[in-house]
């Protein structure tokens, strides 16, 4: 049976799952999904189709800090960072798949949900893994990190947010293609909510004999999920992030929030740096590739905003389709 709804992709941002001021317990990020998921219903009221991606930033942070206090204590092999990113998919898309079908009972809508651990096809080649920038794990003082770095490898860049402290950072590439990308789609056109692409997917590619590898990266996840929903045909692609607008000159005097943008808006505002280029720039990128690919529309927005859409920032391709 199929649904001939529109097909949305809903991105939920680190702070739809997980606040920043919270430790991360499971009640406290149960808690969030569930309030985040409670803003979805009306889309699936008004026929949708949906597929749920998510952010892992926190999560797979604290898996790789397992990681090293395991090893470190009990001298348990370290697990490497694909099977991380693995496993926080698998955790979190269980965590919001038993939210929603609690949330959709509430509201007696008859939708099965699945969830897919999901990997994504880059580039060995990408510029990304000459210039890795993506922090990931815990903070080091240096001599612990000089040490590490000489053991296993990693690269270690100063982190900004902690003085005189160290963390690793691995590339980012970009996301050229998500496997079953096909599934996903023939999913959610039968009605089933698919959970997929968690945290970027986990990044893999075709070596010369066509086997699968992995690399040592991760994936933008606005990125991944973009590129997903124009695999699928998806008419509409929702951001859920922590600011209800996109704003120009974020937390400047002369912050200016952009409700309404088309793709020369925004190629014009990132061009001139004004988007924060480890927070709002890969949204607003993400956004454009969706809209320059055959999608309706983006929206980026509050997670709890979603359902008033008077707030929400709606990218299009031209002002004329607003």
């Amino acid at each position: 049976m199929l649904f001939m709804g529109k097909l949305a992709v809903i991105a939920l941002g680190g702070n739809a799952l997980l606040r920043d001021n919270q430790v991360g317990t499971i009640e406290e990020q149960e808690k969030n999904t569930t309030e985040t998921l409670e803003n979805i219903i009306f889309l699936l009221k008004e026929g949708y189709n949906l597929v749920i991606t998510h952010g892992n930033g926190p999560q797979v942070g604290n898996i790789l800090m397992r990681n090293d206090a395991g090893e470190q204590l009990y001298n348990i092999a370290q697990m490497p960072l694909d099977i991380c990113v693995a496993d926080s998919q698998g955790g979190i898309g269980y965590m919001i798949e038993r939210m929603l079908h609690n949330t959709l009972r509430k509201y007696r809508i008859n939708r099965k949900v699945v969830t897919l651990v999901t990997e994504v096809i880059v580039d060995p080649e990408d510029p990304a893994f000459m210039n890795p920038e993506k922090r990931i794990g815990k903070i080091y003082k240096k001599p612990e990190a000089d040490r590490l770095a000489a053991r296993k490898g990693w690269i270690f860049k100063k982190e900004l947010k902690s003085e005189g402290g160290w963390r690793r950072v691995v590339p980012s590439p970009v996301p050229i293609k998500v496997l079953n990308a096909g599934i996903v789609e023939e999913l959610a056109c039968r009605g089933h909510i698919v959970i997929a692409a968690g945290g970027g997917g986990v990044p893999v590619y075709y070596d010369n004999e066509g086997m699968v590898r992995t690399v040592e990266a991760v994936i933008d996840k606005d990125l991944a999920s973009s590129r997903l929903a124009t695999t699928i045909g998806a008419n509409e692609f929702y951001i859920l992030t922590d600011v209800p607008y996109v704003y120009i000159n974020y937390k400047k005097p002369d912050q200016e929030v952009k409700e309404f943008l088309d793709r020369d808006d925004c190629l014009y505002y990132l061009e001139k740096g004004m988007f924060g280029s480890g927070s709002m720039a890969p949204k607003i990128k993400a956004a454009v590739h969706f809209v320059e690919n055959g999608g309706m529309k983006s929206v980026i927005t509050e997670a709890k905003k979603l359902e008033d859409m008077k707030y929400g920032t709606k990218i299009t391709l031209h002002y004329e389709n607003h």
